[in-house]
């Protein structure tokens, strides 16, 4: 009996390593046309099994409570808090970008205005901000189009993000163990 649950335990433990091996990936996919929107976000392991998943529809009913909660903070008091940690979270963060790696970026972009000099001018400016994008992320593909039937934002697209979790483990210990982090997290919960 004992020998069975040491296998038991011992196969946990590898499965463990191994999904802090490969990581996890994440695929969010959004869609926007007109007032209706449709997202899903599915976070794999193993870059196939898929471990959770949260779809996103226009026709969910939302209650604004949470807009009531974030009025009751105290936004100087966290500012406060948060002063003496730039720095660390500003480390964090290049740690963080280092272990995610967006292994594909797709979108298209309909953009329209009830003018159509504003349209022209507004589409030249997204036009140069998708060519920087894509000269940075080699593997996107981002288009955009113009509308001139009106006023008009649709989206639609797809992305595939891996986090490398071996590489933010140490960083997140790092960051824990600082006390004013831990000072900032108890400010953040308690309010």
């Amino acid at each position: 009996m004992l020998n069975i649950l040491l296998m038991i335990i011992l196969l946990i433990i590898i499965l463990i390593f191994i999904i802090l091996l490969f990581g996890i990936r994440l695929t969010v996919k959004w869609l926007k046309i007109d007032n209706e929107y449709d997202g899903c976000v599915k976070i794999l392991i193993l870059k196939k099994l898929t471990l959770y998943t949260y779809n996103l529809k226009s026709d969910d009913d939302d209650n604004d409570e949470s807009g009531e909660e974030d009025k009751k903070r105290d936004f100087k008091k966290l500012y406060e808090l948060a002063k003496p940690c730039f720095e660390d979270l500003k480390k964090f963060l290049h740690d963080v970008l280092d272990a995610v790696n967006i292994n594909r970026l797709e979108n298209h972009l309909v953009i329209g205005f009830s003018n159509f000099a504003k349209t022209g001018e507004y589409i030249g400016y997204v036009w140069a901000i998708l060519s920087i994008l894509m000269g940075i992320l080699p593997n996107s593909r981002l288009s955009a189009e113009p509308s001139f039937n009106g006023e008009v934002l649709n989206l639609k697209g797809y992305m595939n993000v891996d986090i490398n979790l071996l590489k933010l483990i140490i960083p997140t210990v790092k960051l824990i163990l600082k006390k004013e982090i831990r000072e900032l997290i108890k400010g953040v919960l308690n309010g």
